[in-house]
């Protein structure tokens, strides 16, 4: 029964922490409009806000973490022209890798259970959004939106609701 209270405690304190890291983010974008170019955050505050929530329970979000962290500065340091656009690629899949290989270690250590599928389902999604990138087949303000404080401010907050109900549901 204490070990019971104790998730539920830590899943609660986790499903807080991303409403609060969710709400301060769209305050950050609707109070504050950084030029995307200059400061292209949101990928990156997203993974970092996911990482931030993982601490306080290391179960949940920790192989989300793993990638979005390392992807988002991949994408931080592209568009903020620090890495040359014939270089972001390998730069996406060597951000991927590491992603991947935290995750590997955190399965061994017990966080991650055996076969988890947030992973592919991460690195899925951002070759499907680079294959529309790519195409043209996202709407015009699709890339300013990622790269603003709205991806993480939705993001955090919409994961803090469903994690949320998770625990009071259990």
């Amino acid at each position: 029964m204490a070990t019971n209270v104790s998730t539920r405690t830590r899943n609660l304190r986790q499903a807080y922490a991303l409403l609060l890291l969710g709400a301060v983010c769209l305050l950050l974008a609707w109070l504050w409009h950084p030029a995307t170019g200059t400061y292209p955050l949101g990928v990156l505050v997203l993974g970092l806000g996911m990482s931030i929530a993982t601490l306080l329970n290391p179960h949940r979000l920790a192989a989300a973490s793993c990638l979005l962290a390392p992807l988002g500065l991949a994408v931080f340091l592209f568009f903020n022209h620090t890495i040359p656009g014939n270089q972001v690629f390998p730069a996406y899949i060597i951000a991927l890798g590491l992603g991947l290989l935290a995750c590997a270690l955190l399965a061994r250590h017990g966080y991650i259970g055996q076969g988890p599928v947030t992973p592919g389902l991460i690195v899925l999604g951002v070759g499907v959004v680079e294959y529309l990138l790519i195409g043209n087949y996202l709407p015009h303000n699709f890339v300013p939106f990622m790269l603003s404080f709205w991806l993480p401010g939705i993001g955090l907050l919409l994961l803090g609701m469903l994690y949320l109900v998770a625990s009071l549901k259990a």
